[in-house]
């Protein structure tokens, strides 16, 4: 559904596509990201612990979750002729092999100055027991009218 900045009220949702995570999706990240680190590929290792961490595994990579929010405000922004300008997160909890993960938005607030219009969304990642895995805010830019 194609979104209007005039439509838009603060707690819209946004939400993306689910993702299933394996093995294999985090060693073609690496391969894709060229990085290579044992987080990401040795289970030996990431069996050891990390100070008071131990993950048990390895884990995704935390930019595998920076992709699929950008994927979703794209898709969304988009389609509204509007375009994705800013987005910082933080990675809450590790995501293995087996979780399955959806980003989603909520606008947080709405700004419109003499040369644009700005949508504030709070975004995040959950797993498949609804645990927060990331956490973020992205500024979406819509053209002027």
């Amino acid at each position: 559904m194609t979104v209007t900045f005039a439509a838009l009220t603060p707690g819209h949702r946004i939400d993306g596509p689910s993702f299933a995570v394996s093995s294999e999706s985090i060693r073609l990240f690496c391969e894709g990201s060229l990085d290579f680190n044992p987080l990401h590929l040795d289970d030996d290792y990431m069996g050891g612990n990390f100070g008071k961490t131990n993950f048990g595994g390895i884990i995704m990579h935390g930019m595998n979750n920076f992709g699929l929010i950008t994927r979703m405000l794209t898709d969304w922004a988009y389609a509204a002729d509007a375009v994705h300008r800013r987005l910082e997160t933080r990675w809450v909890k590790p995501v293995k092999p087996g979780d399955t993960i959806r980003p989603h938005g909520t606008l947080k607030s709405k700004l419109e100055t003499q040369k644009s219009r700005w949508a504030v969304i709070d975004v995040e990642v959950r797993n498949q027991r609804d645990e927060v895995v990331t956490t973020g805010e992205a500024t979406i830019e819509f053209p002027r009218e």
